[in-house]
């Protein structure tokens, strides 16, 4: 094999491989992970095999119809050859039958129906990569356990801890008076309690991480914390999953599969976009937690399990209860207590803390833990709406860091959505669109209304901090307020 043409990577992102011969859907899967990750491609399985000998690949991603082979086929040699390399097959619906049947013999991570979506994919990923370096952290920690298990025993109770302290309600970064403290505060009332939750609110706000919070808050946190996210996966597939399967219970079933809701038996499953599950779905779920049981597929018995269940979604259960798409009693069930998470829009004071600490993650992953912002950064960090939300932010602030020069990252280096979004930011402080047509005083006045309210959010409504940064005097800046209607919402 010649290795001199292959393409040497320097990188501290998970790195994935991406198999498929058809040109547009290997560039639009890369398009939508290379912000996150460092990613290859690969036309066909001999080209994966020569990549993956010379790689330290942590996700691959693989096409079902290949020429001479199938992606199930593939990645049951990668099973072999490459068993840590955590494997995903992508295909049409016509192709799930044999895909299913050959999930436990590939050990295939996750089946990624098409179309996907670009935010299930990502987020597949994401998960399939955390999962290689949680496997690759427990082999270690059982190589310590043969050699030192006192020691190791030790250490148990220190990680519990740590992870207490990591993933605690004030791990959860955010401004003072943030209107996140309210959440927080009243998630860490009910986290003793054994009620099932309901965490609503934008993709990329953080549900996850206040689920983990109520988790490690509860009583349940020295066990197994597991979650499924359960957006455009198939029932069968989510079924598998969530409740497991038997030996022999359909075509390609090798081995018995323990699902998620045995795994978190004591601790606390969380149900990601739960409002996405079929109609169908939601009456097994509901069964399960109604009785505190599951069946596994395939199975002759239940298992009774201990799981405290929360569950979030980014659509509106309510409304979607009212329409008939999602079951009242199931929502019930679930929302013994609902958390709404608010949009970063809605809590600007926090953009800048969240920035802050995201530097210092982004820093220390690509080896330059001293880089700072420079002065231009919070200004346009504050001028954009963040419609991902910290997902997006995170995003954002590592591909400034690995785009710029020296340890000060400068507004330059933020994508174009953030350098020209303060329009679109404008339009959301105001309540609607800034005016397109009208007079130029009009317009004048619409951009001085929205840098008036821009610079009182910065300042929580504090007038004297405001009229000092805008050299204005306290009543010039009142006048002001009176004249755009802004009068009423500041104090201080």
């Amino acid at each position: 094999m010649n290795t001199a043409a292959l393409p040497v990577l320097k990188t501290v992102l998970p790195l994935v491989l991406v198999v498929d011969d058809d040109a547009g859907s290997v560039d639009a899967i890369r398009r939508n992970l290379d912000e996150d990750f460092s990613v290859l491609t690969a036309s066909s399985a001999d080209a994966a095999r020569d990549l993956l000998e010379c790689h330290d690949v942590s996700v691959i991603l693989c096409d079902q119809r290949m020429p001479g082979t199938t992606g199930v086929q593939f990645l049951k040699e990668v099973r072999e050859r490459w068993p840590d390399t955590v494997r995903i097959v992508i295909s049409g619906y016509t192709d799930s039958q044999d895909i299913i049947a050959g999930i436990n013999e590939a050990g295939i991570y996750q089946y990624v129906p098409k179309p996907w979506l670009p935010e299930h994919l990502l987020s597949t990923v994401t998960r399939a990569a955390e999962a290689r370096s949680l496997q690759l952290q427990t082999q270690r920690l059982n190589l310590e356990l043969r050699t030192s298990a006192p020691v190791l025993r030790q250490r148990r109770t220190t990680t519990l801890a740590n992870a207490r302290a990591a993933f605690g309600f004030d791990s959860m970064v955010r401004a003072p008076g943030s209107p996140l403290d309210d959440v927080c505060e009243m998630a860490a009332r009910i986290a003793r309690y054994d009620l099932s939750v309901l965490v609503t609110g934008e993709s990329g706000t953080g549900k996850e991480l206040l689920a983990r919070a109520i988790h490690y808050a509860s009583p349940r946190s020295e066990r197994a914390f597991v979650m499924e996210n359960c957006a455009a996966m198939s029932d069968t597939l989510l079924e598998s999953e969530l409740f497991g399967h038997k030996r022999g219970s359909f075509t390609g079933a090798f081995e018995d599969h323990v699902g998620l809701f045995q795994r978190a038996d004591g601790g606390t499953i969380f149900l990601d976009e739960i409002g996405d599950t079929s109609p169908a779905f939601q009456v097994k779920l509901l069964r399960v937690l109604q009785e505190g049981e599951v069946r596994p597929v395939g199975a002759s018995r239940s298992v009774l399990v201990n799981v405290r269940v929360i569950a979030a979604t980014h659509r509106d259960l309510e409304q979607d209860v009212r329409s008939g798409r999602f079951r009242e009693d199931l929502y019930y069930r679930i929302a013994s207590i609902t958390l709404s998470v608010p949009p970063l829009r809605e809590r600007s004071a926090d953009i800048l803390p969240i920035a802050s600490m995201l530097l210092a993650r982004a820093g220390q992953e690509l080896g330059r833990p001293q880089v700072k912002f420079a002065s231009d950064v919070p200004a346009n960090l504050l001028a954009h709406s963040w419609p991902g939300n910290i997902r997006e932010l995170r995003n954002e602030l590592f591909r400034a860091v690995a785009l710029s020069d020296g340890e000060t990252v400068s507004a330059a280096s933020f994508s174009r959505r953030v350098l020209y979004g303060q329009a679109g930011r404008a339009a959301e402080l105001q309540g609607g669109n800034l005016p397109q047509g009208g007079s130029l005083q009009e317009r004048l006045d619409a951009i001085e209304a929205v840098i008036l309210r821009e610079t009182l959010l910065r300042h929580r409504w504090n007038k004297t901090h405001a009229a000092k940064e805008l050299n204005l005097s306290r009543v010039g800046l009142r006048q002001k307020l009176a004249r755009f209607g802004l009068d009423g919402q500041a104090d201080g």
